[in-house]
């Protein structure tokens, strides 16, 4: 091999010779593991601890760190597309790391409680609103324009790598030390991102958005989905799927530990497979162009995997139906995000982001406590069958788009010669926003 062709970055890692973003891949694959880690150690407290294996208690905690970015979308967005995004940042990982850390010193003394945990999680969902879309959009300006697809793969696989592990590590150190060390690994690990921030390099903000009022420029989103028939059949999917993605994490959990009567670490290993399969959807759908057909696809293949792991006489077989779901789940939310930002211009990115995130999780506080509670008086795998249906609906709409011809049938707003590639991808699901 030439000297010269070994200066030439492999296509898969491209995006890493850029010095910022690969200090900021390194720390946030860190966030990414703390993140699940306390994730899957809070599912285990509410559940085996602070309740009698109440996935109503569950659904309230997803309800209650959801809600915040779906009612705090007028300002959300245009504060990711207005401000200085690495100075925001800062402000929002800082408080996400108090606000772990005064969790961790909480179940470190024993003195949780369970309307704490309610609590904590309103608070985080208030900080995460304007944290998500600041974070998306912080990509494009880290790297040039033409590895910004690259590092939409690279995101991808960084959070489900987190998503991966995590769980199963949380499973491992609940067994032998409990929860109170994981909430303390997940407070440090905010450091890393904040330490990130601060040696990085000053670039060039691109498509920064104009001062002007909050509403206003929230009603430019509105405007044009309002124009594009195509956009808003993508929505409606990206909708009934966030509600499925919300729920998914409290039926996984209730399956498991009351239907199995799993373990701490087979709850752990559990709780880790679908990322094994999300990790190979990060990868097709990073290869693939996205079409409304792709979409179609991953939606009848969540529904129907949903649907044997609600039926699912075993743990082998629920295993299985877990990565099926993991691989289509994670295909449909990169397709279904890169296909709307590859439609709109750099100065509102951030804007769509918080949108999309407000739509996936609009339902939460309804569709999350609702679905517990289901769960809790007729059983899991009957609230499993319900998901499948909002999977089914959301593929009836993509079948109907299609046949109807309305995909691309509105050109794209970005105007020729300007940067249509997506900002940053929603590589985990918008529901599931990593630190």
């Amino acid at each position: 091999m030439s000297e010269q062709a070994a200066r030439v970055p492999p296509v898969a890692l491209r995006a890493l010779y850029s010095r910022d973003y690969r200090l900021w891949a390194g720390a946030a694959l860190g966030s990414n593991l703390g993140t699940w880690m306390q994730r899957t150690a809070q599912d285990w407290l509410v559940l085996t601890r602070l309740t009698a294996h109440s996935a109503l208690a569950l659904g309230l905690v997803t309800a209650l760190q959801f809600a915040p970015q779906a009612l705090l979308l007028p300002l959300t967005g245009p504060a990711a597309d207005r401000s200085d995004r690495r100075r925001l940042l800062v402000v929002t990982q800082g408080l996400m790391g108090v606000l772990a850390l005064t969790l961790a010193a909480l179940v470190l003394t024993g003195a949780v409680r369970l309307w704490q945990v309610y609590g904590f999680a309103l608070l985080l969902g208030i900080v995460a609103a304007f944290d998500a879309p600041a974070r998306g959009a912080f990509v494009s300006d880290l790297v040039p324009p033409s590895d910004l697809p690259n590092a939409v793969a690279l995101n991808a696989l960084s959070f489900n790598m987190g998503r991966l592990c995590g769980p199963a590590l949380t499973g491992i150190l609940i067994g032998s030390l409990g929860t109170g060390p994981v909430f303390l690994i997940n407070a440090t690990s905010f450091g890393l991102v904040l330490c990130a921030l601060h040696v990085l390099r000053r670039v060039p903000v691109r498509g920064r958005m104009r001062p002007g009022p909050a509403v206003r420029a929230f009603t430019e989103v509105l405007s044009l989905m309002a124009r594009r028939p195509d956009l808003i059949a993508v929505l409606w999917m990206f909708g009934l799927m966030g509600a499925v993605g919300v729920n998914l994490p409290i039926l996984v959990s209730t399956m498991a530990i009351r239907v199995f009567q799993a373990r701490a670490v087979s709850y752990g290993l559990i709780a880790s497979l679908m990322a094994v399969g999300a990790v190979g959807g990060a990868l097709l759908a990073a290869v693939r162009a996205p079409r409304l057909g792709v979409l179609s696809l991953a939606t009848a293949m969540c529904a129907l995997a949903t649907m044997a792991a609600a039926l699912a006489p075993g743990l082998g077989v629920f295993a299985l139906a877990l990565l099926i779901l993991g691989f289509a789940l994670q295909v449909f939310v990169t397709s279904a995000n890169s296909l709307l930002q590859l439609s709109v211009e750099p100065a509102m990115r951030g804007r769509l982001l918080a949108f999309l995130i407000a739509v996936a999780l609009g339902g939460a506080p309804i569709v999350a406590p609702l679905f517990g509670w289901v769960a809790d008086g007729f059983g899991p795998r009957f609230a499993l069958a319900g998901i499948a249906v909002l999977a089914a609906t959301a593929w009836s709409i993509g079948w109907r788009a299609g046949r109807a011809g309305i995909a691309g049938r509105s050109a794209p707003l970005a105007q020729a010669g300007e940067d249509r590639r997506p900002a940053t991808s929603v590589a985990s699901p918008a529901w599931a926003p990593e630190d």
